[in-house]
C-alpha cells in the first residue's frame, strides 16, 4: 500500500530544485502512464525529456484488467530501453491518491476500484506506483514544463471526449475529502433543462459540449440533415471546419459549444479564484476560434473586481500528464535522497 503523498509545496518550475546541489533533489528516470478511455500513452521520462514513448489502443474500455494487460506490453518495451525507478499513473476518473486506489470510473473500467495498482506494478515490473487523476497530472505537467510555470493559482479545463477540470490554489492541487475537489468541471450543470449526462446529472457541461455528446447535440439540431456536417464524422475538428466554411448549422452548434465552455469557465473562476485559466484537450486544435472567445467571455462575465483572469492554451498537449508524472514522483515516498 502506498503511504500518504503530501502535495508538493507549489507547482512551479522545478529545474532549479532538481539540479540544486545539497538540497536532496535529483533527476529521476521514471515510467509514466496516461490512461484514457480509448488509448493509453506510456513513456520513459527523465527530467523534461521523454526518452521513449508508446501509445496503445484499448479495444475494451469496460475492463481495467484487460487494459493493464495491454499496457504491460509497451511498458515492458520501455523498460528494455532504460531502467526506471517508479511509475506515475494518470487515470481518467476519481482516485484516492493517498491510497493509490481508483474510487469511481463513471462507466469506464468498471472493475477499477477492485484492482490494486501498486501490487500490479510491483508484480509486473518490480516498481512502486503513484496514482493521480489524469487532469491533475496534466496540470502538474503544465506547472513543471508548460503554461503554468511560476503560477500558484490556476484552473485548467481539458476539452475533448469529456471535459476535465483541475484547480490549484496557493500552489496546492485541490483534492478534497473524497478526492473530487476541482476535477468535476465537466459535471458542473450549465443547463437545468438539458440532457441527462453519463454521471446521472442533468445539463452538465459534458452533456452539452463534449466530444461524446456532440453527435447527440448535432443530430437534434434543427436543419442538421441539410448541413455539410451531416456527411462527416461528427467531431470538433469537422464542426469548426464546416463552421469556418460558412455552414449555418455548424456555426450555430459551434456557438452553442463556445458558450457552454464559457459558462464552464465562469463557474470554475467563481469557484476557485485563479489568476490563470488554461485550456487543453483536443478541442484546442481550433484554438484560434476558442481562445479569443473564452477570453472575451471571461472579461465580460466573470466577477473579478481585482482584474481579469488570463486565458491561455496548454503548451504540452498530450504530453502534459506524461511530464506531470515527474513532479508527482518527486513527492515522498518516491523522492530518493
Amino acid at each position: 500500500m502506498v503511504p500518504f503523498l503530501p502535495p508538493i509545496p507549489a507547482i512551479v518550475d522545478l529545474r532549479e530544485e532538481l539540479e540544486r546541489p545539497g538540497e536532496g533533489f535529483r533527476k529521476m528516470r521514471i515510467l509514466a502512464v496516461d490512461l484514457g478511455g480509448t488509448h493509453a500513452t506510456c513513456a520513459l521520462v527523465e527530467d523534461r525529456c521523454i526518452v521513449a514513448c508508446e501509445t496503445a489502443g484499448l479495444v475494451n474500455s469496460d475492463s481495467l484488467r484487460a487494459a493493464l494487460d495491454v499496457i504491460a506490453v509497451p511498458l515492458g518495451k520501455l523498460l528494455e530501453a532504460g531502467k526506471a525507478e517508479a511509475i506515475g499513473f494518470g487515470f481518467c476518473g476519481l482516485v484516492d491518491s493517498k491510497r493509490a486506489r481508483i474510487a469511481s470510473t463513471n462507466g469506464k473500467f468498471t472493475d477499477g476500484p477492485e484492482i490494486d495498482l501498486c501490487n500490479w506494478a510491483m508484480d509486473e515490473f518490480g516498481l512502486p506506483l503513484c496514482l493521480e487523476n489524469d487532469a491533475r497530472l496534466a496540470l502538474m505537467g503544465e506547472g513543471y514544463a508548460g503554461s503554468a510555470q511560476g503560477e500558484t493559482d490556476v484552473v485548467m479545463l481539458t476539452l475533448g471526449t469529456g471535459i476535465g477540470g483541475v484547480a490549484m490554489i496557493d500552489g496546492r492541487l485541490l483534492h478534497g475529502k473524497h478526492g473530487q475537489a476541482g476535477v468535476l468541471g465537466g459535471h458542473v450543470p450549465i443547463n437545468f433543462r438539458g440532457r441527462r449526462c453519463t454521471c446521472g446529472g442533468i445539463g452538465c457541461a459534458e452533456s452539452e459540449a463534449s466530444g461524446w455528446a456532440l453527435p447527440l447535440v448535432a443530430q437534434s439540431w434543427p436543419g442538421f440533415t441539410s448541413s455539410s456536417l451531416a456527411s462527416r464524422t461528427i467531431d470538433f475538428e469537422n464542426l469548426f471546419l464546416c463552421a469556418n466554411a460558412g455552414d449555418a448549422v455548424a456555426c450555430a452548434i459551434a456557438d452553442h459549444c463556445l458558450h457552454a465552455w464559457g459558462a464552464t469557465a465562469i463557474a470554475a473562476i467563481h469557484s476557485f479564484d485563479p489568476d490563470l485559466l488554461i485550456l487543453g484537450g483536443g478541442v484546442m486544435k481550433s484554438a484560434d476560434a476558442v481562445l479569443p472567445f473564452i477570453q472575451e467571455y471571461v472579461r465580460e462575465n466573470a466577477w473579478t473586481p481585482w482584474g481579469t483572469v488570463r486565458v491561455c492554451a496548454a503548451k504540452l498537449g498530450n504530453q502534459a500528464a506524461i511530464l506531470g508524472a515527474v513532479p508527482l514522483l518527486q513527492q515522498e515516498p518516491f523522492f530518493v535522497r
